[in-house]
């Protein structure tokens, strides 16, 4: 597409916006301050570096076989240098624990150090991106149904270990980037069948927590992630939602908000205002669910466009922080980074392009049908053109150029991976 046009367009665009009190350069520059942060594991299907174990376990999985998967950590890396080039703006990188730089050797998850991550550090002051993290207490031989809330002392102190030097390590990344780490805790702890034991798991769960957050860290932040099941976990999930909330609330905690972690027919968006009353901050993780946590591409659809407009609508710009979390190996790896990606901007983008102004203006008065018109007008505004020329302005593909530039590195790059 001809810059000319480009420009021509955001100008139509500029104007339309203009006479709803909308300022497009306004929205421009902060998009420009939406900082995404990508998850590692898309581009290995959350396989990791670790030299302990064999395939995912732990109520998780991923489908597909696309050729091209990265096998190592340089692989990784490339992988993640090429997604970020096609995706405007600055971005962050969200690391699992079992992609530490273990160098072959074999390092449990209780013993695991800041060491292991010095070199990603260096790596993400060398390509301007900021790292969050992840404990990671799956696909290890003492995952079993139960980890934090594991009623086996030894096994339940391993992870309760482990965690703990997560938190170091998200704080040595943190002090490191002078911005905080955020690190996310979740389990997949629950029972396949019925459970008598409900309470007496929570309770473990919250002492394990408890001992996990008893060190206070400057340079990082905690969020804790909720789930409705796991894949042979299915009756009963220690780590609910109304755990998290009742937690997070009662310990001034960060929640995590997955949207694929929640029945289809319940309304993510709907969560941010009211968790937002009583948690200092929110953490994003999205997907595109069908039927619940299947961890599909996320793309510009209703429920991503409403979670996004709720979070502009309710001023918490600088209360909620942006993940994806899908892991699809049926299709081009870098691609789904992209595709995911550009979609969420698009979302956001759309939100902060909302004439809330005249539409609180509208409620306010009681306008009820004028406010409904406005927002379905606002459907058909050219939002696509500011879109289009903020990858211009990112020195990004344009529209669907980005397709070409996949397309070419699978042919250079990751079809000869074998």
């Amino acid at each position: 597409m001809k810059e000319e046009m480009i420009n021509k367009a955001y100008e139509i665009a500029k104007e339309r916006y203009a006479e709803l009190g909308v300022d497009t350069e306004k929205v421009l520059n902060q998009m420009q301050d939406f900082h995404l942060s990508l998850h590692c594991w898309q581009t290995d299907d959350v396989i990791g570096f670790e030299n302990l174990t064999g395939s995912l376990s732990g109520g998780i999985a991923t489908t597909g076989n696309y050729p091209g998967r990265a096998r190592n950590i340089d692989e990784v890396r490339a992988d993640i240098i090429k997604a970020k080039s096609l995706i405007p703006g600055t971005h962050r990188l969200n690391l699992h624990e079992i992609y530490g730089d273990f160098k072959g050797e074999a390092v449990d998850r209780d013993q695991v150090e800041p060491k292991h991550f010095a070199s990603w550090i260096e790596w993400g002051k060398e390509n301007n991106m900021k790292l969050d993290f992840n404990s990671t207490s799956f696909s290890h031989p003492k995952s079993g149904n139960l980890s934090l809330a594991n009623p086996d002392e030894g096994i339940r102190n391993f992870w309760i270990e482990h965690t703990k030097r997560c938190r170091a390590i998200a704080e040595e990344m943190g002090k490191a980037q002078g911005d905080p780490c955020i690190m996310n805790l979740w389990v997949h702890d629950g029972s396949k069948d019925m459970t008598v034991n409900k309470l007496k798991y929570r309770e473990l769960l919250k002492d394990s927590l408890d001992q996990i957050f008893a060190t206070k860290y400057d340079n990082m932040k905690d969020c804790i992630e909720s789930k409705v099941f796991g894949i042979g976990l299915e009756s009963y999930t220690v780590g609910s939602n109304d755990f998290y909330t009742s937690y997070a609330a009662q310990n001034n905690k960060m929640i995590t908000l997955d949207t694929g972690h929640f029945h289809p027919t319940e309304s993510v968006a709907d969560k941010v205002s009211a968790m937002l009353l009583y948690v200092p901050e929110l953490m994003l993780h999205v997907s595109r669910p069908i039927r619940w946590d299947s961890d599909h591409v996320t793309i510009m659809d209703d429920p991503t466009l409403d979670l996004f407009s709720e979070i502009v609508r309710a001023g918490a710009l600088d209360r909620v922080h942006y993940g994806l979390d899908y892991f699809d190996a049926s299709i081009n790896r870098i691609g789904a980074y992209v595709v995911g990606s550009r979609a969420a901007q698009k979302c956001m983008l759309r939100a902060l392009l909302e004439p809330l102004a005249t539409l609180r203006k509208y409620e306010d008065e009681g306008k009820g049908f004028e406010r409904l018109a406005l927002l379905e007008e606002a459907k058909a505004l050219p939002w696509n053109a500011v879109y289009d020329e903020f990858c211009l302005r990112n020195n990004v593909p344009v529209g669907q150029a980005f397709i070409a530039d996949v397309e070419q590195y699978e042919k250079d790059v990751t079809s000869k991976r074998g």
